[in-house]
């Protein structure tokens, strides 16, 4: 059993409109979350509001207790899922530059385009500076694609790397997880409260 659609249990047909389906959820949560705020986001890099990680790390873990869960029981086969290929320097000048535009902007591509669903402006110029960065990536493209495309580590994944247990990982990540909440507690009440 699982995944759904290559095994045919849902028509392929479909995927598109469970995409869109699962992307109008999505977006309408962040927006009742309050996530559309640019300040939410920004409040995790400076220190007054760390309700984005919590929220996003506990959902990583979450859904890798399930799936290992589910694996474990039979119901999936963690084989079967896709691990995106390791570009080790475009992952870190990509990771970069998000960052700062994560900071710069106050929204994550996600939150962006929720926050553009209800009229927010400074969303929309994000958006369109998204736009433009991607714009300038194709154009330039012959000039980043030996670092785009180098440094290839195959599909690894964390666990692989460190040469742990799956099992034992996800322990591990889950008590560095509760540790970091509880720095980011103690950090979250020494800042100055921001409203909004």
């Amino acid at each position: 059993m699982g995944p759904l659609i290559p095994n045919d249990i849902i028509p392929f047909e479909w995927s598109s409109i469970i995409a869109i389906i699962i992307g109008l959820c999505f977006g309408f949560i962040l927006e009742a979350s309050g996530f559309s705020s640019s300040r939410k986001l920004a409040g995790v890099f400076y220190g007054y509001d760390f309700a984005v990680l919590k929220v996003f790390f506990t959902a990583a873990i979450v859904s890798l207790i399930g799936l290992l869960y589910m694996d474990y029981l039979g119901h999936i086969d963690i084989s079967m899922l896709y691990i995106h290929p390791t570009y080790l320097w475009g992952a870190i000048i990509g990771g970069a530059i998000m960052g700062i535009g994560f900071i710069a902007g106050g929204f994550c591509p996600g939150t962006s385009l929720s926050a553009v669903a209800i009229g927010k402006i400074d969303a929309i110029i994000n958006v369109f500076g998204i736009m433009v960065g991607v714009f300038i990536f194709s154009e330039l493209y012959p000039l980043f694609e030996p670092i785009y495309n180098g440094y290839f580590y195959g599909n690894i994944t964390l666990e692989d790397s460190l040469g742990i247990n799956p099992y034992w990982f996800v322990f591990i990540l889950t008590i560095v997880a509760i540790i970091m909440f509880a720095v980011t507690d103690m950090i979250r009440k020494r800042v100055k409260k921001v409203f909004y």
